[in-house]
């Protein structure tokens, strides 16, 4: 299972979780995990250019080092680029020895991740085996094969336990200060709602599978208008933009379009002020269930049980389809989300609406 002894006490760890927003998301809570038992441990944590975001300035954290993903993404298309490949993996590793690891924990399983911890130099190469694109033969320190199904937010706990983490409550320690909350409240302020009297929406997602229709979401903002007397106001980042304003457009002034207005720290601020959320499968719905806001998940393509919204009282609405869940990013019908109505996600919001605490 392993071939290196586990320091009693670390002095200093790394975490490797490069990928996406609701990936880094769900991996806060071992973050969390590690600092409340080693309250002396300096934590480290290596991400993509999105996590860094969301992670800079973070008070459990020592470093933030980004993996330039996408260049390097580019970097290695071409033969030609590989020595400058080489160069920025060795800048890498440089910056990674700072850091004296006694224990670096892959998180992310793919052939990267397992190439950067075992750069890191860390005396304890943490985990699971058999990982895909033999991840593990980077490894020291193999847990057992995880199991698939089993939720993302525990799978990541479960190597944090095993590496002698307790975890007494699952927290996301999210990064967000006084000045993104006002700046949420400032927002809340100019689109003319009152906290607690808007419903978010959710639309954008990269899979074109997970997407929900730009119309759908339209009429049930006109629903939670007219049913629940509430605004709805559309989030997400510089890409979602058209979206928003295409839902805007065929809604009506009670939509306000907030697509790529806000950071995600400030997006982060303004979620526990809603009165629910409504989201495909995407990063800002990890956040948003993160920072306390409960959820109407719509999923399609992918498994609820592995990546849903984490904790108590969301929804999530899914057909039971035999080709779902596939993990496709393309089809030819989708109707795994688009036999999803309005009518329906409307009866669930409105549940959710009367937990919250509406003024």
């Amino acid at each position: 299972m392993d071939s290196g002894k586990l320091p009693s006490s670390p002095s200093s760890l790394l975490i490797i979780k490069l990928s996406a927003l609701g990936d880094i998301v769900q991996a806060l809570p071992v973050l969390n995990a590690i600092k409340a038992t080693w309250p002396g441990c300096q934590v480290d944590w290596i991400t993509g250019e999105v996590g860094a975001d969301l992670l800079a300035d973070h008070p459990l954290l020592r470093r933030v080092l980004v993996y330039p993903r996408r260049r390097l993404g580019r970097l290695s298309r071409s033969p030609f680029s590989w020595p400058k490949v080489l160069r920025e993996l060795s800048g890498l590793k440089s910056r990674l020895h700072e850091g004296n690891y006694d224990i670096a924990m892959d998180l992310q399983g793919l052939f990267k991740s397992g190439l950067i911890c075992k750069l890191s130099g860390a005396r304890i190469r943490a985990g699971f085996d058999k990982g895909r694109e033999m991840s593990h033969l980077f490894l020291n320190y193999r847990l057992p094969p995880y199991d698939l199904d089993r939720h993302a937010v525990l799978r990541y706990l479960d190597m944090a336990k095993a590496l002698g983490a307790t975890c007494k409550e699952i927290n996301f320690p999210i990064p967000i200060t006084k000045d993104h909350v006002a700046e949420a409240k400032k927002l809340v302020q100019k689109i003319g709602a009152e906290e607690r009297r808007f419903v978010i929406l959710i639309p954008g997602t990269v899979w074109s599978t997970k997407k929900w229709i730009s119309s759908y979401f339209a009429e049930l903002s006109n629903m939670i208008y007219s049913g629940l007397g509430l605004k709805s106001v559309v989030v997400g980042g510089p890409m979602d933009k058209g979206l928003g304003r295409k839902i805007r457009q065929l809604s009506g002034s009670h939509t306000e379009d907030l697509t790529g207005k806000t950071d995600l720290k400030t997006l982060a601020a303004l979620f526990p002020l809603a009165a629910c959320a409504v989201s495909t499968d995407t990063g800002p719905m990890h956040l948003a269930a993160a920072s306390g806001l409960r959820v109407v998940a719509l999923f399609g393509p992918t498994a609820p049980w592995r990546t849903g919204p984490f904790g108590t009282g969301h929804v999530v609405i899914r057909k039971e389809m035999d080709c779902s869940p596939c993990f496709k990013r393309s089809c030819t019908h989708n109707s795994c989300m688009w036999t999803i109505k309005p009518k329906e996600v409307f009866k669930s919001v409105r549940e959710l609406c009367k937990h919250s605490k509406l003024k």
